[in-house]
This record gives structure tokens, C-alpha cells and sequence, in this order.
């Protein structure tokens, strides 16, 4: 990204949300090793995964990209499916990925995609006072309140959108 254009900061700047920017090792962007390496909740930690239905005949591939707190795992073959109205889903790949949001996997986030594609934000992560979410690349993370992600296009609350995993 060029400094005189990050899509990212330009929209948290523009929605006026109340964010800090967190400076990242590029190795330890991944969420487990950022946590440990950083000393953040994971509790409070929220992955942004691009989900992909399997397209219908003459139809586009739908897309969403869900916010789940990292001590959640996503409910792809239940709420997901259905949500996005098609027989199967799966997590996009890196190229999927990288090509629909201009991301690299481990630096994915909501703010500046460069296009519009539903936001499922799991209700969990409305519960958390702040979360630590992607900033757009590897080397470096947003933590806001939850409450700024609502103000994106295309943001929504998902009841259910994920489990919480068993620590064992």
C-alpha cells in the first residue's frame, strides 16, 4: 500500500471510528502467534474470514466476510451456508481472498474492501469491550470497540454465526 492512499485508515477516518493502530511483526500476524507474541485476550482478538458459497449456474459467487472472536470457530456448513443461499461453503483461499479484498490472510479486515460484500459480525464479538482485528496487511492491527464496526456498509449481527471452541 501506498502511503498517500490505505483504503483501510481512509475509511476509518471517514467513518470517524475511534481506533489504534497496532504495529505487527509480519511473521506473527497470524492470531494465535499474535496473541501470545503481544500479549492480547484471545477472547479479544476477532479473525475476518472471507466465506464462499458454491455458485449456481450463470450466477456470480456469493461472498461474506465474517468477524469471529478467536476463541470461535465459524459455522461455515450451518448459519453461513444458509445465509449466503447456496448447497455448499467453504473459506475463500489466499487467492480468492487476496483478489475480492486486496488482503493478504492474517491482515484481513472489514475497512477499505474495494467492493461491496456483506459484513457478518458474530454476536459474541459485540460482547467484548474491544477487539484487535486486521488492518488491512500483515504489519499491523486495528483495536477498536466493536461498536465501530457496525457503521460499515453492509455490516450486520449474526446471532449463532459461530461456536465457542472447547479449550481442551
Amino acid at each position: 500500500m501506498n502511503a498517500h492512499h490505505d483504503p483501510v485508515l481512509d475509511q476509518t477516518a471517514a467513518l470517524g471510528i475511534v481506533h489504534e493502530v497496532m504495529p505487527c511483526d509480519p511473521d506473527l500476524a497470524d492470531t494465535a502467534v499474535f496473541c501470545e507474541a503481544y500479549g492480547i485476550n484471545p477472547a479479544d482478538s476477532a479473525n475476518a474470514i472471507l466465506v464462499a458459497g458454491k455458485p449456481r449456474a450463470d450466477e456470480p459467487q456469493p461472498f461474506a466476510l465474517c468477524l469471529v472472536l478467536a476463541t470461535h470457530r465459524l459455522d461455515v456448513n450451518g448459519i453461513v451456508r444458509r445465509r449466503l443461499g447456496t448447497r455448499k461453503a467453504s473459506f475463500a483461499n489466499a487467492d480468492q481472498t487476496r483478489s475480492l479484498t486486496g488482503m493478504e490472510i492474517g491482515g484481513v479486515t472489514p475497512f477499505g474492501l474495494p467492493e461491496p460484500v456483506p459484513i457478518w459480525i458474530d454476536a459474541a464479538v459485540m460482547g467484548r469491550d474491544e477487539v484487535v482485528i486486521g488492518g488491512g496487511s500483515r504489519d499491523r492491527k486495528l483495536r477498536l470497540p466493536p461498536e465501530g464496526l457496525l457503521v460499515l456498509p453492509g455490516a450486520e449481527v449474526v446471532e449463532d454465526l459461530a461456536r465457542p471452541v472447547d479449550p481442551d
